[in-house]
């Protein structure tokens, strides 16, 4: 008798009269968000202006999302195309099977047309969105939980998933191995958190240290699995592209290091445009402001405008000179009149 399991959800659909709520979509829209609103909080904490990540990933994301439906029904063709099978289940995303490979290798296809657009460079957007990948992931992990997929062998240990009978499955206890990703997935999203503060990356390798890190447990998660896939010389399809991608990763990040030491200074280079114009206007006017200050101060200290200085003196002394011709007038006036009366 088995006293402890995680439970699966009876259904990962609600209709909401005619509208259907899947639990898997809404983990993957709940993913996007989380890893646009962290991008945005460190994009702008780089320098970088609000909304930029937003906008940019309103071509990263699409791009995303048919990449990694296109790398899932690619690899696992037999399941859309073989004898029996219905090819128009290719398109019925909701019912999951999206490959993470596909999906961020053309999402920074949309991701680089979005950048370009803006005039960013794309290492310092990925590296700036790498962590939210990472939690993005975590989350849309629970979309698996939803549809019942994507499990481990047969286990009895106490957080063991119960699977439900179905098609393509037999009821049981497995590994779940969507809650040990899920949870990887969230220590590399904090790694790479600590280690971007820690040796401020740049040039693109924050984001391929999220890239080796999460490799390196999609490694051995996918060898517990049990879902279907293609076998190379014994090994699972996805080991074999995680090992693939990961040491690439690690090279990345050496040579990278070694090539271009330090981190880019300015993410946004119109944003710092902008900046350094305002800059530019408020000192402008400030020195303005001084100038007419020092002018107002002169003026006050002289008393009066330079031409009433100018004036001033000469009016003065013109005055006094009157005012002597004047009294000299009136003694000369009263000596001719005392002559005459003698």
């Amino acid at each position: 008798m088995d006293l402890a399991y995680i439970p699966s959800p009876s259904t990962g659909v609600i209709h909401l009269g005619p509208i259907p709520l899947r639990g898997y979509a809404f983990c993957i829209i709940i993913g996007v968000f989380v890893a646009v609103w962290l991008g945005n909080k460190r994009w702008i904490a780089r320098g970088g202006t609000a909304g930029t990540v937003a906008d940019i990933a309103v071509w990263a994301v699409p791009f995303g999302l048919v990449g990694g439906r296109l790398y899932h029904v690619i690899t696992d063709y037999q399941l859309y195309f073989s004898e029996g099978e219905n090819w128009v289940d290719a398109f019925k995303i909701w019912e999951g099977g999206l490959g993470i490979w596909g999906a961020i290798a053309l999402g920074a296809v949309g991701a680089w047309i979005g950048c370009r657009r803006r005039g960013i460079s794309l290492p310092v957007y990925a590296d700036v969105i790498a962590p939210g990948i990472a939690f993005a992931q975590a989350i849309g992990r629970w979309g698996n939980w939803f549809n019942q997929e994507l499990y481990g062998k047969p286990t009895d240990v106490p957080w063991a998933l119960k699977i439900t009978e179905g098609t393509n499955r037999e009821a049981g206890l497995y590994h779940p191995t969507f809650l040990y990703e899920s949870l990887w997935n969230v220590a590399v999203g904090f790694l790479v958190i600590w280690a971007d503060r820690r040796f401020k990356l740049g040039h693109g390798r924050a984001f391929a240290l999220y890239v080796a890190a999460y490799c390196s447990g999609r490694v051995w998660t996918e060898a517990l699995r049990v879902d279907e896939a293609h076998h190379i010389l014994g090994l699972r399809l996805n080991v074999w592209t995680a090992i693939v991608v990961g040491l690439l990763a690690v090279v990345y990040l050496v040579v990278s290091a070694r090539l271009r030491p330090g981190r880019e200074e300015i993410v946004e280079p119109r944003a710092a445009e902008k900046t350094a114009g305002k800059t530019d206007a408020v000192e402008g006017a400030g020195t303005t402001e001084v100038t007419e200050a020092a002018d107002e101060a002169g003026t006050a200290d002289t008393g009066g405008t330079a031409e009433d200085r100018a004036d001033g003196p000469g009016d003065k002394t013109a005055g006094s000179e009157d005012e002597a011709r004047e009294t000299e007038g009136d003694g000369a006036g009263h000596g001719a009149g005392s002559a005459a009366k003698s």
